[in-house]
């Protein structure tokens, strides 16, 4: 089993202590309770993947501990009752109630360590079930705009193909989904889609999550064995460190693996997708990623372009996300005013298509009107933002085009006098990639050597 973090409910001493060191041998993190009230606070102050919990306890009962847990939102996370005075009914009604099994004491540690394996997988497969039903709403790309169609149709002819894929693109552009639109139209669509995110996995933990492992006689399957037969995405693949890159490199070439302390190889048939959001040929020039494996994983590149390049298909994300919102999380419906439409139509989503998501949950959770004006999108974006009169002014009585380009110019210099010139912090700062930033700057002509001192409050530094 995966280290775990579980919650002993045990009023007597002598077990709450020999469970504690039955599970710290397994590799466990483990927490004590001897009564209802300290569970209660050991389950509120704790991220939790399975309790433990004794049906007599000194100010109550587990199985009216459970009832309330059950009761306040569901058992997450799952719940093994043990008890050395249970009967056939009390064990009937803590199944009724949640509970995922009933152990009785003295306590076999053989049955209860499979008995908490089985209850740690099922809890698994749950929330996999539950993410699995969020992204079908976006499974398909959502976008009718030119790019967008030529990526799906060039994603279809890929998708009969074992070619392993390499998608490039901004932070939050939505490479997972076109993954998984490339998965959903090859052979392999009924097989696993198995999304793994490298740079969300601890370094220590990073080799058994991927490769598996072998402990104890009990296995742990990695990313890469449960995409067997189907499509394994690996997402963030330049935070790969050096050694796993070769191990990588290994099982992809062999189409075989071997588990941490196993003995036996695993035949592998994966189809890999890897995604990056940084340069990985600029890593492989500063040694920081292998070459060999940076060739292996481009075969066929797919770049995933950002949102401000096809901006047609705002209106249609944002009615999806509207809806979604709406279905999913009960909030009131809104609808977009055309001013409000153009001004999301003409911005730059620095954040992408995750971005425009964020925006629209955080107008319907904060907004009181039916109709979403262009003011109301200007606050949410952060773009009223404090700026001199110099900056502020407008000439209504200019193009459009140059209207824009004239306020772009004002803040973007506003805000490097701020931050010295320092592009990285402005970018930062008002939340827009720095390569992006220093091509809008070229495009405007705007140096940030000549931004070094700070713009004095209230008007433009001279």
């Amino acid at each position: 089993m995966n280290r775990r973090h579980i919650l002993v409910v045990d009023d007597e001493p002598d077990i709450r202590n020999l469970l504690k060191e039955f599970l710290a041998d397994e590799g466990h993190e483990v927490s004590l309770a001897a009564s209802v009230a300290e569970a209660r606070a050991a389950r509120r102050d704790h991220a939790l993947d399975l309790i433990l919990l004794d049906i007599w306890l000194p100010d109550g009962d587990g199985i009216s501990l459970l009832k309330e847990w059950a009761g306040a939102g569901g058992l997450d996370p799952p719940v093994i009752m043990i008890s050395g005075h249970g009967t056939v009914e009390t064990a009937v009604e803590a199944t009724r109630l949640g509970a995922y099994d009933f152990v009785e004491k003295p306590l076999s540690y053989a049955k209860l360590q499979v008995t908490m394996q089985r209850a740690l997988e099922a809890a698994s497969l749950k929330r996999e079930n539950v993410a699995l039903r969020r992204q079908a709403v976006v499974s398909e790309p959502l976008g009718d705009s030119r790019v967008i169609t030529q990526l799906k149709t060039s994603l279809q002819r890929l998708a009969q193909h074992k070619t392993t894929v390499f998608m490039t693109g901004e932070s939050g552009s939505g490479k997972e989904v076109f993954a998984r639109y490339l998965h959903a139209h090859s052979p392999r669509a009924e097989a696993s889609f198995v999304a793994f995110n490298i740079a969300a996995v601890a370094a220590e933990a990073l080799e058994e999550e991927l490769f598996g492992s072998e402990r104890s006689g009990q296995i742990f399957t990695g990313a890469i064995e449960r995409a067997n037969g189907g499509t394994l995405f690996l997402k963030d693949v330049a935070d790969l460190e050096l050694p796993l890159q070769a191990r990588l490199l290994e099982v992809l070439e062999k189409q075989s693996l071997l588990r941490a302390n196993g003995r036996e190889p695993v035949k592998l048939d994966v189809r890999v997708i890897a995604a990056s959001r940084r340069d990985l040929k600029e890593a492989v020039t500063q040694g920081r990623f292998r070459d060999d494996l940076y060739y292996h994983l481009n075969v066929v590149p797919v770049a995933v372009p950002p949102l401000r390049e096809h901006g047609e298909d705002v209106p249609l994300l944002l009615s999806h996300y509207l809806e979604t919102a709406v279905a999913q999380e009960g909030l009131s419906p809104r609808r977009f005013s055309a001013g409000a439409l153009q001004r999301l139509r003409n911005y730059e989503w620095p954040g992408n298509v995750r971005e425009l998501r964020n925006l629209v949950q955080r107008l319907l959770i904060l907004g009181q009107s039916e109709i979403i004006e262009a003011r109301e999108v200007d606050r949410a974006l952060g773009l009223q933002t404090t700026m001199a009169p110099e900056a502020a002014a407008t000439n209504y009585d200019i193009p459009y085009r140059q209207a824009r380009e004239e306020f772009d110019r004002a803040y973007l210099e506003y805000q490097l006098q701020l931050e010295h010139g320092n592009v990285s912090r402005v970018a930062e700062k008002i939340g827009l990639e720095r390569t992006h930033l220093h091509r809008k700057l070229k495009t405007l002509g705007i140096d940030p050597k000549a931004s070094k001192a700070p713009r004095a409050e209230g008007g433009r530094a001279t």
